[in-house]
Order: C-alpha cells, then structure tokens, then sequence
C-alpha cells in the first residue's frame, strides 16, 4: 500500500491506495481516503511529527497489517449502492486438479511443444483449461472458452487458438503420452507391471460416415457413425496410453500397435496383460507368450471344445477350494440353499493346460456361488420381462443380441398337425433357459502364467476398473457425442478426456477411493468463492468431508471467512509447484 495525493485549487487531498496484478495487467484500489492537509493535521497528536512523518508511519503500519494473514478485513458495503457487472464469483475447484497437472510436468511438455511449433498463443494455458473443464464443467470446446472464465485464473486465449492448439496435440500424441508416462514414474510408483486393455467406441451425431468415423458396432446400440478406442490402465487404475481408430475396425487388431509403443517409447518391456475374451484373439496371446511378457484373458466356456467344455461343466469331479488341495465334488452347490450360503463368498476352481492353436495355456475355470446367483438373478428378470413382452407387445418380438431378454421366446408359426397357423404363437423358451443355467457361476480365463491361482484371480477381478475409466470418460466427462468432424482434432479431443481421467484418477487415490466420482465432481464444482476486488476471497461452499480432506491433502486451507488476496495468489502459486511425490 501507498499514499497517494490529489491536488485541486482548494486543497490537496490524501487517499491510501494499493495496487494488483489482475490478469496480467497492473491496477489499484482506494482503501481508504484520509482527508486533505488541514483534516490530517487534527488527527496528529504529537506536534513534533510533521504531515509527513506520519503519513509514512500510517502506511507502513498499514502494511504491517496486511502482511499479517492472521487479522480481521472489513468490507464497506452499501444497501443503497448497486452491484456492479463485474464477475465477483469464481470456482477455486480447479487448483487441485492443477496441482497435480503440474506435478505431472504437463506444462513443461506443453513448453517443449511451444518451442518447437513457435506458438503465440500459450498452449499450457489451452490445455490446462481444456483438461480442468473436462472434469468440472464438460462441455463442447466453444462453451468451454466460456466456462473457463469461471476460474481464478482467466483464460488468455480465444476459441481459434483452441482449434489450432487441437492440430498440435494430435500431432504430438505420442510425445504427450510418453512424456507424462515418464513424469507420472517421478510423482508416484506405478504398478505398470500388470496392464489392462480394452476398447470402447464414441458415436457421432451425423447421418454420413466418413474415412474415420466408421459405421460399426456401437457399444451403446446407436445407427450413429462411430471411432473407437483402445485404452492400457496400469494394475492401480491410472491409465498409461491409448490410441483411437476408425468405427469399422476389429478391435482385436487393436491391441498389438498400442502395445508395441509401451514396449518402444515407455520403455517397458515386462509385464502382464489382461483383457476380456472379444480382445483375447490367439494372435494376441502369442504376442504377449515372449519377451519376459504373459497374458491373463477371459475365456468364453461357450465357444471352447466340446471335451473341454464338458470337463469344464462337470461340476462333480476335480473341483478345489481356494487356499486348500482337496478334490471337492461341487454339485450340490446348484440347489442346496444351506451350502449356497455357507460358500457364498468362496471361489472353487479346476484347471488343466490346452493347446490351441500351436500355443499352450492355462486354462482355469471358477465357481463362485455368489456369481452364481448374480446370474440367476439377472435371468429371472429377463425372463419376467420376456414373459411381459409376450403379453402386452408379441408383434414385436425380435432378438437383437445375445443379452436381450426376448431370447426366451419361442415363436411357433404351425399347428400340433404340422399346418400353417393363422396367427403365430409365443411361449417362454425353457430349454433355452435351462442351457443357459449350466454356466451360471462359471468363470473362465487362460494364461501363460505359472503362478498361484488366486493370484491370477484377484488380478482378473481387477478388470472392472477400466470399464470404470470408460463410464466416467463417458457418463461424468461427457466424452460423446463428439462435435469435431476433422481425425486430428478428433484424436485431440480424446488426449484431453485422456489426461483428464488421468489426473482425476490420481485425485481419487489422494481421497483414497472413499468417494464417488459424482461427490467428488460436485464438491469441485461447489468448490466456489466471492471475490470482493482488493480484499480477498469469500468461501461460498459448504465444509465437507470431502473439502476437508482435499485441503489436508494438498496442504492449503481455504474454510475461513475470507481470504486475503495475498494469501490467495500465494495458494494458486503453490499449485503450479511440482511435486515430487505423490500425496497418498
């Protein structure tokens, strides 16, 4: 703070005033105005001291003050003065998100791209905007420029260089991945020794396909034109790489190429992958049977050898128990409700090797009682509504997949004679029902490993996390529709919700996976302040456990009943620190 004079032709008048930095550019505030010469006069009480003197003794115990965070600030305000246009409420959500950004380096990696391409826009501050607004506020990129404008910090760039900035991501995708790769190594440990693949594909509002967006088998059963994309997690959920590709693609075909740039620009080389059966081609599990690499996939029962399915549905013979070498007879687990509930959480298992292929493996098979009634539950639904659908809607009875309930139903187009009937006939297909029934409780997966099976079990179990990381890119992240239309800016979007989940998921472990992505989202989003201009901040959120937590893990703390904004720009720079380890 500082004096400032004003001099009219009555008198000269004295004000206290401070300045800021807001956005770049300097400007100051009136804090408080102390009269002209003659007022001032009669408030020094010592005579000795001349106007001055005690002008210079105010201001600095003025800055003294203000220097100390521990003091009370006072707001003027009026109930007979308006507000202004100004925005004076903004989301502080962002700051951790931006922590771990920059732990991460990624603003280091967008610099070096900077300097390569000669930018005049600041891609750090893009991409930083694009990945924050992902999480809190998703949106399509030109709302997103408007919504960004709810952070502290502004945005410096406008809507083309977003579109421009989106051909350079593309273009150094593979740097990008591999570069926070390296950096993630330096934040936290990685259990990168056990990887995850799977696929999943995003569909696009438009009627015509093109040479990317592909008609193809949607995942969520859309006529829309779609892109895939293959997604690597590492054995704790944080995801390592991923790679898009057109709708019409196999995405067994998939996993080798993204594989191979692990292998090549992450420089790891041992490890095990795990994947579901529609991924587990017998190409791919020969590419993961060399080099210190092993596979882990799922294995339907379904389409495997009949000798070796009906050895897999004996449930009579063979079978262990988890942690224990006696052969067990498991039969009696289809129906006796007192063993049902005995071994409910129990996993039983028998294996053997097969040779498929030129290729040997592993082939084991579990039961688990409570998987078993998991399926059985979820059949009686279908079947009831298989039952309804005859009742109420028969003439549009029409299976579509092998999920849909409708395949229960057995339509008879002839009478008990053999004769075309007049009107056809539907009943519940019980045959079908029973057919499905031998697999229930059933879980197959082959591998290459040697090791204990509840080792290999527990690590199978883990696959629910990527379909998780997908939920989120798709459901919280709203990741589709997409509203590009050229590949690169595509393939651009997808780094964004890539890096997005990244730094979400190293969010979630700080929390220590106490939380629903939903609650923690809604607490960024809460996470908001009023800012009164030359005073501080106003906490305008509610003091959760979730914020509690947040602030002792990113060591800030911002429930008091007003910050300074000198304390403020002092927490806003502390996030933009990296870190070298990680908080949990």
């Amino acid at each position: 703070m500082r004096i400032k004079m004003t001099k009219t032709n009555a008198n000269t008048n004295y004000y206290v005033i401070k300045d800021y930095n807001v956005n770049g550019k300097r400007t100051t505030k009136i804090i408080e105005r102390l009269g002209n010469e003659d007022e001032i006069k009669n408030k020094i009480k010592d005579k000795n001291i001349d106007i001055n003197q005690w002008l210079s003794n105010y201001i600095n115990k003025l800055n003294e003050k203000d220097s100390n965070e521990d003091r009370v600030i006072s707001l003027n305000l009026s109930t007979s003065k308006s507000i202004s246009d100004d925005q004076v409420v903004f989301n502080g959500g962002y700051l951790f998100l931006q922590d771990i950004y920059y732990s991460l380096g990624i603003n280091n990696i967008c610099k070096e791209i900077s300097d390569k391409y000669q930018f005049t826009y600041d891609l750090n501050d893009i991409l930083s905007k694009l990945i924050y607004s992902r999480i809190i506020y998703p949106s399509s990129k030109l709302k997103t420029l408007e919504l960004s404008h709810e952070f502290i910090e502004q945005p410096k760039f406008e809507y083309q260089h977003i579109l421009r900035a989106l051909e350079y991501l593309s273009k150094e995708n593979d740097f990008i991945q591999s570069e926070i790769y390296k950096n993630s190594l330096k934040y936290s440990k990685r259990n990168d020794k056990i990887l995850f693949y799977d696929c999943t594909n995003y569909y696009f509002e438009i009627e015509e396909d093109d040479d990317y967006r592909k008609y193809g088998k949607s995942k969520e059963h859309r006529p829309n034109p779609i892109v895939g994309m293959g997604l690597f997690i590492d054995g704790d959920g944080i995801p390592l790489a991923f790679s898009t590709f057109p709708g019409n693609t196999n995405e067994q075909v998939t996993l080798k190429p993204l594989e191979e740039k692990i292998i090549n620009d992450f420089n790891n080389s041992k490890f095990i992958v795990c994947t579901d059966a529609g991924l587990a081609s017998t190409s791919n599990r020969k590419f993961n049977n060399v080099n210190n690499r092993a596979f882990i996939t799922t294995q339907s029962l379904k389409k495997i050898k009949s000798f070796i399915k009906d050895w897999a549905l004996n449930l009579t013979d063979g079978w262990k128990l988890l942690g224990s070498d006696k052969i067990l007879d498991i039969s009696d687990l289809r129906e006796n409700d007192t063993l049902i509930n005995k071994y409910y959480d129990s996993i039983f298992y028998k294996e053997r090797w097969i040779k498929e292929d030129g290729l040997e493996q592993r082939l084991i098979i579990t039961f688990s009682p409570k998987y078993q009634e998991y399926q059985r539950k979820i059949r009686n639904k279908q079947v009831e509504r298989a039952e309804e659908i005859i009742k109420k809607h028969p003439k549009r009875i029409k299976c579509n997949n092998e999920n849909d309930p409708k395949r229960f139903i057995t339509i008879t187009s002839t009478t008990e004679n053999g004769e075309v009937a007049s009107e056809d006939s539907y009943s519940i297909n019980y045959k079908q029902i029973e057919e499905e029934a031998k697999y229930d409780g059933l879980y197959a997966v082959c591998t290459n490993l040697v090791d204990p099976i509840d080792e290999i079990v527990k690590i199978n179990k883990q696959r629910w996390e990527i379909e998780e990381s997908f939920r989120i890119m798709k459901t919280e992240f709203k990741s589709r529709p997409v509203y590009l239309s050229r590949e690169d800016r595509i393939n651009a979007h997808f780094i964004t919700c890539f890096i997005s989940l990244i730094i979400y998921r190293y969010l979630e472990k700080s929390l220590e996976e106490k939380y629903t992505t939903s609650k923690i989202i809604e607490a960024l989003r809460g996470y908001n302040f009023k800012h009164y201009f030359g005073d501080g901040y106003i906490p305008l959120y509610k003091k959760t456990d979730i914020i509690k937590e947040l602030h002792n893990k990113f060591g800030f703390n911002t429930a008091f009943e007003i910050n300074s904004e000198k304390k403020f720009k002092k927490i806003v720079n502390q996030t933009k620190k990296s870190k070298k380890y990680a908080i949990f």
